[in-house]
């Protein structure tokens, strides 16, 4: 197949230092998949409202993603994006915003998130509403699920159709949703939806138990992790540091250490994007190699680590493996 325009670009230019590890760590990516492996995707930070479902949804589509570990807040956001995009406020200027400005963003119902502002009532209110209708269900029946089952459950009965405001294709969580793909959501009740949720817990409307936990979600992705990793290689792809990638690479060594379920595969790949450093031990400035003490890398696995900025980076990988 003939190189894509972006491929040729990094194969010719990315030749040194933080680029050079992008372009080894695309192709290691592609090779991975190709020799019959699976990745799992981390997201931290706020990629979502950076709009990565532009390409993330293509790469889920392409069978490039097989298992997501995102924040509460990126699980939320897509679905934010998907709904009110065109009420966002972008703000190009805002390393100039004055205390004042700021305040005034929330008077007028503005969360401001660096250059972009989520509106409150478009965005969160809406999503609220139909957040409620699913828990109320939920209680009804006597159910429990996870946080994203309850946003696959309005994005595959089609709730939230009526309320799209770009083109669904740009969805990663709706792309995700269509393929069932798991995810991994540790931490979920540090979201706006999930501090929703708590205040009604707070007021006797629901009882915590409605909406699965973390330890469910590590017990989840353990039993995935086993079935899959009999079959293929499982490759870990982070973008940004935090929980999201902390949580989930940790379920090799409590397989292997904690279980005693041997032979547990290590991760077959790594590829962190970060700007953290290690300086008073950072774990998401920690280089791969440190992974490795802890029984989540082999010595072999292939490790990249590329500091810079997710949303330059992760794009230009995608787009290197779907040859874009």
């Amino acid at each position: 197949m003939k190189d894509s325009p972006i491929t040729s670009f990094i194969k010719k230019y990315f030749l040194h230092f933080n680029a050079l590890t992008l372009s080894k760590a695309a192709k290691a990516y592609k090779y991975h998949i190709q020799n019959n492996g699976k990745m799992m995707i981390t997201l931290a930070g706020a990629m979502s409202t950076a709009e990565i479902g532009k390409i993330l949804s293509e790469m889920i589509r392409k069978n490039q993603v097989h298992i997501i570990s995102c924040t509460g807040a990126n699980l939320e956001e897509d679905i934010l994006n998907l709904i009110a995009h065109s009420y966002y406020k972008k703000i190009p200027h805002y390393r100039d915003l004055t205390p004042d400005e700021e305040k005034n963003f929330l008077k007028k119902g503005y969360y401001r998130v660096t250059d972009t502002c989520i509106p409150e009532e478009p965005a969160f209110k809406e999503l609220q509403k139909h957040m409620l209708k699913v828990w109320m269900r939920a209680k009804e029946k006597s159910k429990r699920y996870f946080p994203h089952e309850y946003i696959y459950q309005l994005l595959l009965e089609n709730i939230l159709n009526p309320y799209y405001n770009i083109d669904p294709k740009d969805s990663w969580v709706l792309a995700a949703a269509k393929k069932n793909i798991p995810i991994i959501v540790p931490g979920w009740e540090d979201s706006t939806i999930g501090n929703i949720f708590a205040s009604f817990c707070i007021k006797k409307i629901f009882q915590p138990i409605l909406v699965k936990n973390g330890i469910e979600y590590m017990m989840y992705l353990a039993k995935w992790y086993q079935k899959e990793s009999i079959k293929h290689k499982i490759g870990f792809f982070q973008i940004g540091g935090g929980i999201s990638g902390d949580f989930p690479i940790c379920v090799v060594p409590m397989l292997s250490q904690d279980i005693g379920f041997y032979p547990t595969p290590f991760w077959s790949y790594f590829c962190q994007i970060s700007d953290s450093t290690t300086s008073y031990g950072s774990y998401s400035g920690a280089i791969p190699n440190e992974k490795i003490t802890w029984g989540k890398l082999d010595k072999d696995t292939p490790k990249f680590i590329i500091e810079s900025d997710a949303t330059i980076v992760a794009p230009l990988i995608f787009a290197y493996v779907l040859n874009m």
